[in-house]
């Protein structure tokens, strides 16, 4: 499927954000201090870490794959989603999502985040600011919150490796063969108790 979107909108930046991501992951305390270990994230693990990116967007689609494959053990988390008036709407994360949109800050800035406020948030939430820088970069920053607080911050560092995201790069753990995208993933997160993937 072909589209248009006007520059600025989340149609227009998704189209860009198409293609295979490097992303070097930092986590840090709320002061700014690097992080070496991760206690409040779904998964936790080490940082930093790097994973692979793949996102693919037809003009109404929206699919996206994270791989870890330096400074964690492998872990791939698939979402997906769907383009309506203008706004990006991610399938259900699991129980409890209150539903989450991604929405754009014009010209160069994507944020993926709840679409409306509710208790589930208390237990975790973690609003996602994408820059694109170019056609080849990008930057992530997010903000943790556990329990209703801010706890950690995430730094993120992105180069795209190919326009395209219709077969696994070689930095892939999983090997060559196989599919991109996994089956979506789910989380708990927004179930009382749960505090893991």
């Amino acid at each position: 499927m072909s589209a248009h979107f006007l520059p600025g909108t989340v149609g227009y930046l998704l189209m860009q954000m198409r293609g295979v991501w490097h992303d070097h992951l930092e986590l840090c305390a709320l002061d700014g201090t690097p992080l070496s270990q991760d206690p409040y994230g779904m998964v936790g693990g080490s940082s930093p870490f790097d994973n692979l990116v793949y996102v693919e967007f037809d003009g109404e689609i929206y699919r996206q794959s994270n791989v870890t494959f330096r400074g964690r053990p492998t872990h791939v988390r698939s979402f997906t989603g769907k383009l309506i008036d203008g706004i990006l709407h991610f399938d259900t994360l699991g129980p409890n999502d209150p539903g989450h949109i991604g929405v754009a800050a014009g010209h160069d800035t994507l944020i993926f985040v709840a679409q409306k406020m509710d208790e589930s948030l208390q237990r975790y939430a973690e609003p996602d600011f994408i820059r694109l820088i170019g056609a080849s970069e990008r930057t992530r920053s997010t903000v943790l919150y556990r329990g209703g607080a801010a706890v950690r911050t995430l730094n993120v560092r992105g180069v795209k490796l190919s326009p395209v995201a219709d077969r696994r790069h070689a930095l892939d753990p999983r090997g060559l063969d196989g599919d991109v995208h996994e089956a979506r993933s789910v989380t708990l997160a927004y179930q009382g108790g749960n505090d893991k993937l």
